[in-house]
């Protein structure tokens, strides 16, 4: 009881405790013996006094107030002036309650304490009551009389603070979560059961430790700066995330911390409270599910990216712009050497020893070799892996295999993961992670297999896709002219470029093509054509018409009558049985769908070179351009016709002269024709680039694809051209002779004359003899006048002219027979023969090579003598 007086007595205002009263005396006599030397101290601002609202005054032996302290007088709400002197019964017990209270206080004089509730009335309100409970502590004064001392305290406070300490107590002792209470000096004030659990101990061990205790340097430097920082700026911090161990283990562990500032009562800050939160199995479902997130967004963008392009380079290179830097720090792409040079089953390809082709490597670091291998494999090389080599081992098995790096190299771990596509292993990817980077996971692996196999997918189809397009292309190409082709009377040049050549991109085969077909009696057919749209069928389609343009030729029919032909043909290819079923289909409307439509565009002209002149037949193809020496270029009047496919109509033929020396050039639309460039302005362009027709012809053809350069780009192109130069009239021998039996010796004079004229004196027997068959033939069998002419170019052509429609049939005679030989033996003496159609008759003729062309010529006398 000697305590209670003095701590009140220091709880009251400095300036109380100046004036001396009976109740601090009281309390010094009251003192056990033990406390005659107490020290009285000054409680700092914040203590408890600071919550609970304590006040004081003493009675004295009149039982009236004889002190009354500041706490009092606000608590009250009445002054010292008046409260001294006043009867404490009369003050704050009921009236009906006064005689009791009289009583109570004569005992408490008596000598007994007191203690129990009385209600007052709030300062500053009207009405409003308080309840406050009562000490009432009997003492004497220093002259013997009998006095008391009097502790009030406001109960609502009082049962608050309670209830206060009994929730915190509860939240603080029960929290599932670590919970310390740092002061000033951050120290451990006070550690709760669970933080205690985790760090070892009961909670009073953690008293008066620091944040060193429980951390490593680092950590704890950076954490001690945020509790001062939080001390001194009164800002909370909340989630921040510590690392750290806890004893007995080396799981790196997690928190999340929430740090707050604690005040006293009076606002002083008093310390810090430190909530914590395991975190360590939330941060690693979290660094799952990132490591999901990042694994369905590479998957989804291998989806987008990988395959977009049928080059097996590409194809590889968009793999590892998928996963460099976002899967791992560097890798590569190596295919079998075999499967890429179109082999099925390559040598060592079930043993993985099969050579191996690097075809992509990517790297987000300098100077990082991969690992199983002495050197770095250049893009491009050629190179296997050792028998024994985890490399090897992942090819044949078909299995990723995880290599861990030696010594003190950049690279931490490689997955070698083999690309298999179709249960075929078609190559190795390689993926590294350099040090300091997460060590690669099964998940990783998973991720790796998968991205390997889309990639091997793709690739297997872009070397299908090769192969299948290096043999057409073959078919395509196979189907053009050989080189540079000869013709009698002009200058050939042409170029062939596929689809996509100028824009750098793989080609495709197309339907564009061009021909030179030698026609007898020194004439030549120039074909330039364009089957409408691309791929294999379109250079199938192609090939069919370049055939037939080539067999109609050979008839020696008329341009106009060709394409007449063709057009038949075309409409035939997309029906199943032929031109006749595409002329019911046609018929009947239904059905028309069924087949496929092939449509072509075609220019056929036939030119000769005795005369020079060239005519011409159009298809819906693009005009030809003449480029006449000294004069400008112009697109010829051709009429252009219908395509080829589309049938019903009628071709026109145009026959120009053309001057000696002139240009004349064939060509498809992909050259003058592409997105960027309408039609019009690629054909302004083409006619202002054939400026001088006197230039080599390769120059010309060169100097034409490159100022066309910007006007051509998928499209195929085509591009003929022929210079102008007529037979010389010397290497012409032209005679008429009417019909009689004489022309028949005449012929072989006029023969044997020319021939020694032109020093071809080895053939003249055996001109003399053919020449008398034709004729002989032509006045028995034939009409009219009879011309007999003889051409020199590369070849010696002979021709016999009638007026008859008769053609000649070639036939075997008997043994019997004394006639019907003198076919078979032109056949069997001259290198060709044929006859054709003209204008007002036909043409018989054959050929004969020259004595310096390397080719023995048969003996006319054993000719005769075989066909007995």
């Amino acid at each position: 009881m000697s305590e209670i007086p003095a701590k009140a007595t220091e709880s009251e205002d400095p300036s109380e405790g100046a004036r001396p009263g009976a109740a601090a005396s009281s309390a010094m006599a009251l003192a056990p013996h033990g406390t005659s030397g107490t020290v009285w101290q000054s409680s700092p601002p914040g203590s408890l006094y600071d919550y609970i609202k304590v006040a004081s005054f003493s009675v004295g032996p009149d039982g009236l107030v004889e002190q009354w302290s500041l706490r009092a007088e606000r608590l009250f709400g009445i002054p010292h002036e008046r409260a001294v002197g006043m009867d404490p019964v009369e003050a704050f017990v009921d009236p009906e309650l006064h005689e009791r209270g009289r009583r109570k206080m004569a005992e408490i004089l008596d000598g007994r304490e007191w203690t129990g509730t009385i209600p007052f009335r709030l300062p500053g309100s009207r009405g409003t009551q308080g309840l406050a409970e009562v000490y009432v502590m009997p003492t004497t004064t220093q002259g013997g009389e009998r006095a008391a001392v009097c502790l009030i305290v406001d109960i609502h406070t009082l049962r608050g603070i309670e209830t206060d300490l009994a929730a915190s107590q509860a939240i603080f002792g029960q929290s599932p979560f670590g919970f310390l209470l740092i002061d000033p000096q951050l120290r451990v004030r006070r550690a709760n059961r669970r933080f205690a659990s985790t760090f070892g101990g009961v909670p009073d061990d953690h008293r008066g430790r620091c944040v060193h205790d429980y951390l490593q340097p680092p950590e704890a430097e950076r954490v001690t700066a945020t509790l001062r920082r939080v001390l001194r700026t009164g800002e909370p911090v909340t989630d921040m995330h510590v690392t750290g161990f806890v004893p007995g283990s080396e799981e790196r562990k997690h928190w999340s911390v929430n740090l707050y500032r604690v005040h006293s009562g009076s606002g002083r800050p008093i310390g810090i409270a430190w909530l914590a939160t395991d975190v360590t199995g939330r941060r690693a479902a979290a660094r799952e599910a990132a490591a999901a997130r990042r694994n369905l967004a590479l998957l989804n963008e291998a989806g987008a990216r990988i395959g977009n392009s049928l080059d097996l380079e590409t194809t590889a290179r968009e793999l590892l712009d998928v996963v460099v830097p976002g899967f791992c720090d560097l890798a590569s792409v190596d295919l079998h050497q075999g499967l890429l040079a179109g082999d099925e089953t390559p040598q060592g390809l079930a043993d993985g020893s099969a050579d191996l082709r690097r075809v992509a490597f990517a790297s987000a670091v300098a100077d990082a070799p991969f690992v199983g291998g002495p050197e770095p494999v250049p893009v491009g090389a050629v190179h296997h892996y050792s028998f024994n080599s985890p490399n090897a081992a992942a090819l044949r098995s078909g299995r990723p295999r995880l290599i861990t790096a030696e010594g003190g190299g950049l690279i931490q771990s490689t997955l070698a993961v083999p690309m298999v596509a179709h249960d075929t292993v078609v190559g190795l990817a390689k993926f590294s992670r350099t040090k300091g980077s997460e060590p690669f996971g099964e998940r990783d692996r998973a991720l790796a297999v998968e991205l390997a196999a889309r990639a091997a997918v793709c690739i297997d189809n872009a070397r299908l896709y090769r192969r299948e397009h290096e043999r057409a292309l073959i078919l395509q190409r196979s189907l053009l002219p050989p080189g540079d082709p000869e013709a009698s009377g002009l200058d050939i040049a042409c170029r062939y470029l596929p689809g996509n050549a100028a824009t750098g991109r793989p080609s495709e085969v197309g339907g564009d093509w061009f021909d030179v077909i030698e026609l007898p009696g020194h004439r030549t057919a120039l074909v330039v054509g364009d089957v409408m749209g691309r791929g294999l069928r379109a250079a199938v389609a192609m090939g069919e018409l370049r055939t037939a343009v080539r067999t109609l030729a050979q008839l020696d029919l008329e341009p106009a009558e060709v394409l007449a032909q063709l057009d038949e043909i075309a409409r035939g290819l997309g029906a199943p049985g032929g031109v006749q079923q595409a002329t019911r289909a046609a018929r009947r409307p239904r059905e028309a769908d069924l087949s496929e439509v092939y449509l072509a565009t075609c220019v056929y002209a036939v030119y000769d070179a005795v005369t020079r002149r060239c005519t011409f037949a159009n298809a819906g193809h693009l005009p030809p351009v003449l480029v006449e020496p000294g004069e400008p270029a112009l697109m010829l009047d051709v009429p252009p016709g219908m395509p080829l496919g589309v049938g019903g109509e009628p071709f026109e033929e145009v026959e120009v002269e053309l001057p000696e020396g002139s240009l004349l050039a064939l060509y498809t639309d992909g050259l003058v024709e592409s997105r960027d460039h309408p039609l019009d302005e690629g054909l302004r362009a083409f006619v202002g680039a054939l400026t001088d027709p006197s230039s080599p012809l390769e120059d010309v053809c060169d100097h034409v694809l490159r100022t066309l350069g910007s006007h051509h780009g998928e499209d195929d192109i085509a591009l003929l051209m022929a210079r102008v130069q007529g037979l010389p009239a010397e290497s012409v021998g032209d005679w008429t002779l009417p019909r009689e039996p004489r022309s028949v010796g005449r012929a072989r004079e006029y023969a044997r004359g020319q021939l020694l004229a032109w020093d071809l004196e080895p053939l003249v027997d055996t001109t003399e003899l053919l020449v008398s068959e034709l004729v002989t033939n032509a006045l028995r069998y034939g009409e009219g006048e009879i011309r007999l002419r003889l051409l020199l170019d590369r070849t010696l052509v002979c021709e016999v002219w009638d007026s008859g429609l008769v053609q000649p049939r070639r036939r075997r005679a008997r043994d019997t027979d004394e006639g019907g030989r003198g076919l078979q033996l032109v056949g069997l003496l001259s290198a060709a023969w044929g006859s054709r159609r003209t204008p007002h008759g036909k043409t018989v003729w054959f050929e004969l090579p020259l004595p310096d062309g390397g080719n023995a010529l048969k003996d006319p006398a054993e000719a005769l003598l075989s066909l007995y």
